[in-house]
């Protein structure tokens, strides 16, 4: 099958195209397969919305809850159950992709968000859904809390490939960067002989919400409304520059010469909110090599229908600096920004967790 040819032209610049979305009926009527093979799809992302939406509403899940019911195991039991099932068909569809690239094919499967402010928990729960999807193009992911870093170095240090999702700032990139080196120096010092090949790791940072929120503060303050629009993919360059510099470090160097891959900037949260803004500009503004974008469905055919790229990441850094610099002196706080964003971001996830749990609590109770 043709591959399209702006997809195309993604994936040779170096962007691994993602879907950001998954479902048992995407699987079973081959339509993840045909991204694959049409859209230049190699890797897919969840989250509690994705599968709260998914599970709801579809006859797909009816007999494994019925089955579920009729065993009387826990709602907790039964959600992870379904939800590891449906990441490790996924991980089977994608294990050519893992094969042919050594770096993509992956999918991935978030902790619960309920765990956020809690390490020990969060790393525990890392290493069950590991050992429960029992598949090596597995990601799990965890968010950047403060407290997530820590779990994030521990469970690098186990071999278990992590996506960190929830980054909104340049301070807590930073810092993820430096838990992921932290959770490979890690293994290596419990086993000086244990190998870092194998292991892989995203970097979810977010973009259109930083748009939401900044665009809301600059009407507030009644600032130049040329500005609006433009810090998310702004703050997204500065962090492609960070993620730069990290590689060019002698403590990056050192980890690389045993075997390192790599710690690659992802691009989340790139459907456009405001409808103002052209339907793909989180995609053609963030082009760079070694990144990954992932996209809803919709993004994802809006490129593929009309997208073109723009400047490229790298010859935008000073212009980037600019824009954050005019959206500070304007008088947006961005360290409240990115605080609060945060906050929503674990909020929404927790959330949704509860809407998914209670919509399995309901459909195994439907099931019995």
């Amino acid at each position: 099958m043709a591959q399209n040819e702006r997809l195309a032209e993604l994936s040779a610049a170096g962007v691994a195209v993602w879907l950001d979305d998954l479902s048992r009926d995407r699987i079973r009527t081959g339509n993840l397969q045909t991204l694959i093979d049409e859209d230049c799809v190699v890797g897919v992302t969840t989250n509690p919305t994705i599968f709260a939406g998914a599970i709801h509403g579809s006859d797909s899940y009816n007999d494994q809850l019925h089955a579920l019911a009729v065993r009387g195991v826990s709602v907790e039991e039964a959600l992870r159950t379904i939800t590891a099932s449906d990441v490790r068909d996924a991980c089977d569809v994608l294990a050519p992709v893992a094969a042919r690239t050594g770096i993509d094919g992956r999918v991935s499967l978030e902790v619960a968000p309920g765990l956020a402010h809690d390490t020990d928990a969060t790393a525990a729960e890392a290493a069950h859904l590991w050992w429960l999807v029992d598949r090596p193009n597995l990601f799990i992911k965890i968010p950047a809390t403060e407290a997530g870093l820590p779990a994030i170095s521990a469970t690098i240090a186990r071999g278990i490939s992590v996506n960190v999702t929830l980054i909104f700032s340049l301070e807590r990139y930073r810092a993820v960067m430096d838990a992921y080196m932290t959770g490979l120096e890690q293994r290596l010092a419990a086993d000086p002989t244990a190998g870092l090949g194998g292991i892989e790791s995203v970097a979810s940072f977010f973009v259109s919400r930083v748009d939401t929120e900044i665009d809301k503060r600059l009407d507030a303050l009644g600032a130049d409304p040329s500005l609006k629009g433009r810090a998310a993919v702004a703050n997204a360059r500065l962090a492609y520059r960070a993620f730069e510099e990290v590689l060019a470090s002698d403590r990056w160097r050192a980890l690389e010469a045993r075997g390192a891959r790599p710690q690659r900037p992802l691009w989340a949260s790139t459907g456009v909110k405001n409808p103002d803004y052209p339907d793909t500009l989180y995609v053609s503004e963030l082009i760079a090599p070694g990144t990954v974008n992932t996209m809803p469905e919709k993004t994802l055919m809006a490129y593929a229908d009309h997208g073109s790229p723009g400047t490229p990441v790298q010859k935008a850094y000073d212009e980037a600096a600019a824009v954050m610099k005019s959206v500070r002196d304007a008088g947006v706080d961005l360290d409240d920004v990115f605080r609060v964003l945060e906050e929503e971001g674990v909020q929404k996830f927790v959330d949704s967790w509860d809407e998914l749990t209670e919509s399995v609590r309901s459909e195994l109770e439907a099931n019995k």
